[in-house]
């Protein structure tokens, strides 16, 4: 009981312990706050890498793709139809995107079954328009959106369209509402920042509005402007025309650029998967279509056969619940499987299928996510090397103490208090400031994680240069703002324990301090 009675003293009376206290307070709060932020940002690069992919991708990496995916795909749903959700194939491809006469940049083509392809992933999440028009976005051959103009000057819709965004506004009471036009006739308008394009840009580059042409959704820092507030600038009208030059690979042929094809497409959405190198480089087509154009569909053969259609991969939805990992092994069984049901095969559709993988989502984006991992392990490591300051200051005060309590520590003692017990009161102390600092920079650093984005948006008004996380840089809008007990819970402990280890050599020193000659000390 007296232990309790001097650590409580201690710890209410000697104001310079409070030195200590605040050590354990900054440090725990610092690496508190870095782990969070680190850790969410994290966790933002899985969900994205796994909101791009199904649970398992099977791919050859080669543009020539894969044959057979039809094939493999039905067969995959005979043998596992409670585990498989869905299987669609994807082609991947490279081109040039041509925008009016002077926009011009180098694509990468993803072909896909757009349905399909949103059951796999979170891609339909990803569109602009197709959020709020629900429905309206498609990659078959299509006209350009019309708009008319009520007796108030305002944009307006088909009636099916205008019930797609009250639909949505129900359901987000706060989203924000603005459908101003961004042409007399052309434009599809929706919410987000917009500039009108002027009669000769719309003129030159907007095409002939009633011609049927394949859709197209672009990423969206292609052809957008990112504002300073990390929102797009949606500069283009929905349904504006647009060029792809393509180079087909043929079986053995390979490349050859008089092969080139230019094909017009229909601007139909685009796309933020908050990934920058995707969102930057893709666009998604009709699968059919671009199969057809890359002639990876059956071309005939000098014989009169026909080559087997390709696909570059096949991404394979599992069932809620399910390990991918475990499942992998048992797909990769069912392939080998399906490769020694398949008719002889040619020499070239052999060596496409050699050297398909069987991968999980996180496999495909290990080096990535590893890159990511050890950033955090690396700056967790730094802050909380610096935070051993803490253990030296603590050791420093706690022996300034004791040398201060010499005399308390012999009348102690000579009461019946043994050395063990003289230490424990020393080690208590320290494990006393450890609990108060730990719990005051807990509670500091979730108030502060929390509110982040708002202390760095008052930062960045009093002074533009401090605004450490720049929406027009950063993949993410925001700086993670979550906070995860469990690892605060572990933050928390180390702090304690060490708060204790900087108390243990004066607790040391205090016990072997003889009482005769702690009496004598003044």
């Amino acid at each position: 009981m007296y232990k309790l009675f001097l650590i409580l003293r201690y710890l209410r009376k000697r104001r310079i312990a409070m030195f200590a206290v605040v050590s354990v307070w900054l440090c725990v709060a610092m690496v508190l706050i870095v782990i969070s932020v680190m850790g969410g940002f994290l966790d933002m690069v899985k969900e994205r890498s796994r909101g791009l992919l199904g649970d398992l991708v099977l791919d050859n990496s080669r543009l020539e793709g894969l044959p057979y995916y039809e094939e493999w795909m039905e067969f995959l749903r005979q043998k596992m139809p409670e585990r498989v959700v869905m299987a669609t194939p994807v082609i991947y491809n490279y081109g040039i995107l041509r925008v009016g006469p002077s926009y011009t940049q180098p694509i990468r083509i993803v072909a896909i079954r757009l349905h399909e392809y949103a059951r796999v992933n979170d891609f339909e999440n990803s569109l602009f328009y197709d959020k709020y028009y629900t429905g309206t976005t498609s990659l078959e051959p299509q006209t350009q959106p019309m708009v008319h103009y009520d007796e108030q000057m305002k944009a307006r819709l088909p009636e099916d369209i205008e019930k797609s965004w009250d639909k949505y506004r129900a359901l987000h009471p706060n989203a924000e509402e603005s459908k101003r036009g961004q042409g007399s006739g052309y434009a599809f308008p929706g919410p987000g920042r917009y500039r009108r394009p002027d009669d000769q840009f719309r003129e030159a580059f907007a095409g002939d509005p009633d011609e049927l042409i394949p859709g197209l959704v672009i990423g969206c820092d292609l052809v957008n402007e990112r504002a300073a507030d990390g929102s797009y600038i949606h500069s283009l009208p929905r349904g504006m025309e647009v060029r792809v030059t393509l180079l087909p690979i043929s079986l053995g042929a390979g490349l050859r650029l008089e092969d080139a094809i230019v094909k017009k497409f229909r601007y139909a959405d685009d796309s933020r998967t908050r990934v920058f190198e995707i969102d930057k480089l893709c666009v998604y087509a009709d699968f059919g279509l671009i199969q057809e154009l890359l002639r990876m569909d059956p071309q005939e053969r000098e014989d009169g056969s026909f080559t087997p259609a390709r696909a570059s991969q096949v991404l394979i939805k599992l069932a809620p619940g399910l390990d991918a990992t475990r499942v992998r092994s048992e797909v990769q069984d069912l392939w080998r499987e399906f490769c020694q049901s398949l008719p002889p095969l040619g020499p070239t559709e052999y060596e496409l299928l050699k050297t398909v993988t069987i991968e999980t989502w996180e496999q495909r984006q290990a080096p990535f996510i590893a890159a990511v991992e050890k950033e955090k392990v690396l700056v967790t490591i730094l802050f909380a090397l610096i935070s051993l300051v803490a253990v030296v200051l603590i050791g420093c005060i706690f022996y300034m103490i004791v040398e201060k309590k010499t005399k308390d520590i012999g009348i102690v003692k000579s009461v019946g208090a043994t050395s063990r017990g003289v230490a424990g009161i020393f080690i208590g102390y320290g494990a006393a400031v450890g609990v108060v600092g730990a719990f005051l920079g807990t509670v500091s650093a979730i108030i502060f994680v929390r509110y982040i984005n708002e202390i760095q948006g008052l930062l960045a008004k009093l002074n533009p240069k401090l605004r450490v996380w720049s929406p027009e840089v950063y993949t993410f809008d925001r700086i993670p703002n979550v906070v995860k007990f469990q690892e605060a819970g572990v933050i928390v402990l180390i702090a304690i324990i060490a708060a204790m280890l900087g108390a243990l050599l004066p607790a040391v020193l205090a016990a072997r301090i003889w009482p005769v000659d702690a009496l004598r000390y003044e």
